[in-house]
């Protein structure tokens, strides 16, 4: 199937090379001249496990091209997918001119009939917005092709999209007629060959399902640790409560591991443009609203720790972080309880001594760029090196299991904040660390 994706972002790549894995013949757009320059060598722009391996492998097959323009693209095209960012506006609600200028773009190149397949992530309402902007430049250029658009939100996860995208756990898919439904299940067929996952909806019913699957999942991770934060208060452990609920098969597990906030590009985005749209209908989300404030809190948890340790002064203390991606495997910082952490730090007067196995780029070229009080290494026993205490901030694997001896020899004090609950307390009690963990009074 020839497809185009317009937008070479997290979506739009992974969308691309997967679909390509597949055999279809894959074009995608972006405005970016440089990034797509680099793109046509496989140089990828994000770091996502087995994405960079995919891009180059599709680029020699034939099976995927890049390019800047997209008329020709277009109108070779069985479907074109829209998927790019969607911004959150001052006042919270996701910004549409992207998706919008996309849509007018379309409506000028098309010279047939036209499938348009809505990627981003976009408000109940979005896919009639698209239809219409189309609509309205085709009848300026006098011409009658037909357009339908369908809405196919992505649930993919950062650090394992690409195994998400080749094996996902359902495939929503909202649109108007039989004939959007048929040739989406047939792009789709190759990837849920054991179990048929394909659900078919109403395009608002499809839009309202990604913003209510991301709500869920942040109200979990702030339920979790509104308790942490109630257990250090009347001294209890989260770690031995949360084992306790999660054995209940109605809870379950997942996302409720206390911590220090959730970011990335999705759920702080996506919780707060559904509190604007249920507000623009006049309906108050208190649910919703809490799950923000909540995380808004709890990304001060750490900072705070850490304050009291050393007595309200933290001038010339040097802290080392293990960890700036919001979580593992991904470079992306968007959002991430770093950022508070380490602002606050430093503010406060203390140098910071930073590692991350992915994030360092993005950390010193956007996030705490002309930052003062901040310095990175390549290792991570390196950022122990006479710092007055450790903070744990992302789990990565390689922090799993570190040499515990190694970190006490170079700490000039061996002290521990663990943002993730990560290690075994008492042991680290045992081997002379003080050892401060979330949720554990």
């Amino acid at each position: 199937m020839k497809i185009t994706i317009i937008g070479t972002g997290y979506v739009g790549l992974v969308t691309g090379a997967c679909f390509a894995e597949m055999g279809n013949h894959i074009t995608c757009i972006d405005i970016d001249k440089v990034k797509i320059d680099k793109l046509k060598k496989g140089i990828i722009p994000i770091y996502e496990r087995g994405l960079q391996k995919m891009v180059n492998q599709n680029i020699e097959h034939g099976n995927l091209f890049f390019d800047t323009v997209a008329t020709d693209a277009i109108n070779q095209s069985e479907l074109v997918f829209i998927a790019v960012g969607t911004p959150m506006g001052e006042d919270g609600s996701a910004d549409l001119q992207h998706v919008i200028a996309v849509a007018k773009e379309i409506g000028q190149s098309m010279d047939k009939d036209m499938m348009v397949v809505n990627k981003s992530t976009v408000p109940v309402g979005t896919a009639k917005i698209v239809q219409d902007e189309i609509e309205t430049v085709l009848k300026q250029r006098g011409v009658a092709f037909k357009v339908e658009v369908i809405s196919n939100p992505e649930f993919l996860k950062e650090g394992v999209a690409v195994a998400d995208f080749m094996q996902p756990d359902r495939v929503v898919v909202g649109a108007k007629s039989e004939e959007a439904f048929d040739i989406m299940r047939r792009l789709y067929k190759p990837f849920m060959a054991k179990n048929d996952r394909f659900i078919a909806m109403d395009t608002a019913s499809s839009e309202m399902t990604k913003y209510a699957a991301n709500a869920m999942l942040a109200t979990k991770i702030s339920f979790i640790n509104e308790v942490a934060n109630i257990c250090e208060a009347v001294g209890a452990d989260v770690n031995e409560v949360r084992r306790g609920i999660g054995s209940d098969s109605r809870i379950g597990y997942s996302f409720i591991y206390p911590g220090a906030g959730y970011g990335g590009s999705c759920f702080p985005k996506d919780v707060q443009a559904l509190i604007k749209t249920a507000q623009d209908h006049q309906y108050t989300p208190h649910i919703l609203e809490a799950v923000e404030k909540v995380n808004k809190k709890q990304k001060e948890v750490l900072g705070a720790k850490i304050n009291r340790y050393f007595d309200g002064n933290l001038i010339g203390k040097t802290i080392a972080l293990w960890g700036l991606a919001f979580k593992p495997d991904t470079d992306d910082m968007r959002d991430a309880s770093s950022i508070t952490l380490v602002k606050y730090l430093v503010n406060q007067g203390a140098k910071v001594v930073a590692y991350d196995p992915e994030a360092i780029e993005v950390a010193q070229e956007y996030y705490f760029k002309n930052l003062e009080g901040i310095t990175y290494v390549t290792d991570k026993y390196e950022a122990l090196q006479g710092a007055d205490a450790m903070v744990l901030v992302t789990e990565w694997k390689e922090f799993r299991s570190p040499d515990f001896n190694d970190i006490k020899t170079k700490l000039s004090n061996p002290v521990i904040f663990d943002g993730r609950n990560q290690y075994d307390a008492i042991e680290l009690v045992k081997k002379g660390f003080t050892y401060f963990q979330i949720g554990v009074g």
